[in-house]
């Protein structure tokens, strides 16, 4: 792949950013069957300039929309997928996505109440050998920057069922991870669209930190 090659661990909490690299993308999956992938429009501007303030990591200022099939998702370390409805890939993009994740990718799916099903159906597809397992609350992805001892924070209700961080791995890396009623991008969004407490938004920007910082350099 070809990711930009990704700082240290202690670099990223506490160093300097190199002024020679070449931000990192983050990027919003684009897929097909009707959902609103385009959901919580303020949520990553929000969580890049958190990383940008909070980490070493030189990221870009602005996402980067992409389907499977473009070229650009090989640049993206960090692929970020939400919505409240349907989810379809062609078996094309089940080929590329599987082929992306086992070559360095990472994709984040975060469920904004609705799009649970299809994507389970879907993932089902790309790994019908790995299904989705608990991610232990030991896993880097919960303490790489900060601390989240009792795993995903939950932001918004749901069905009141407590939040559930899932994922793949592939010979030991976490290469997917499932936010499952939490919520997290709608934590991300400006204070005034969902009226959160900032301790909420608090918890769901860490954790969103974390996220990208292990996908940029823990999980590579």
């Amino acid at each position: 792949m070809r990711f930009i090659a990704a700082l240290g661990i202690l670099a990223v909490a506490v160093g300097a950013a190199d002024p020679h690299a070449e931000p990192l993308a983050l990027g919003r999956l684009h897929y097909d069957g009707g959902g609103d992938w385009y959901a919580n429009p303020s949520s990553l501007p929000n969580l890049l300039a958190a990383l940008r303030e909070r980490t070493a990591l030189e990221v870009a200022s602005r996402e980067v929309t992409v389907r499977l099939t473009d070229p650009a998702l090989w640049d993206v370390p960090y692929l970020y997928m939400t919505g409240h409805g349907n989810v379809r890939f062609s078996d094309e993009e089940v080929a590329i996505l599987r082929r992306y994740l086992e070559n360095g990718g990472f994709l984040h799916a975060d469920d904004n109440y609705g799009m649970d099903e299809s994507f389970r159906r879907e993932i089902a597809r790309v790994f019908p050998d790995h299904p989705l397992v608990d991610v232990p609350l030991d896993h880097p992805i919960y303490h790489v920057v900060y601390d989240f001892p009792e795993g995903l924070p939950k932001v918004h209700e749901h069905d009141g069922l407590p939040a559930e961080g899932l994922g793949v791995f592939l010979d030991g890396r976490l290469v997917l991870f499932y936010s499952y009623q939490s919520d997290l991008g709608d934590g991300w969004e400006d204070p005034d669209v969902h009226n959160d407490p900032p301790a909420v938004r608090e918890a769901a920007l860490k954790m969103g930190v974390n996220l990208y910082v292990y996908a940029a350099t823990a999980g590579r």
